[in-house]
């Protein structure tokens, strides 16, 4: 059974997220010819807050 995890910023829209996990489970199937039933789509969604990226983090790069 195939996994997929996305990690990314929050996603506010239900609707933005019902497609994100729409188009990865069809594009596992096509690639894996398995069912659809046996992809799993994982979505974590990190605050600006919990990530850093060149030794700062986005929150902060943000602000500036």
């Amino acid at each position: 059974m195939p996994n997929i995890t996305v990690e990314g910023p929050k996603i506010e829209d239900i609707e933005i997220k019902r497609n994100l996990v729409r188009e990865l489970t069809d594009a596992a199937v096509k690639a894996y010819e398995f069912p659809a039933q046996s992809i799993v789509v994982l979505i974590k969604e990190n605050s600006p807050d919990n990530v850093g990226v060149g030794g700062q983090l986005i929150s902060d790069r943000t602000r500036t």
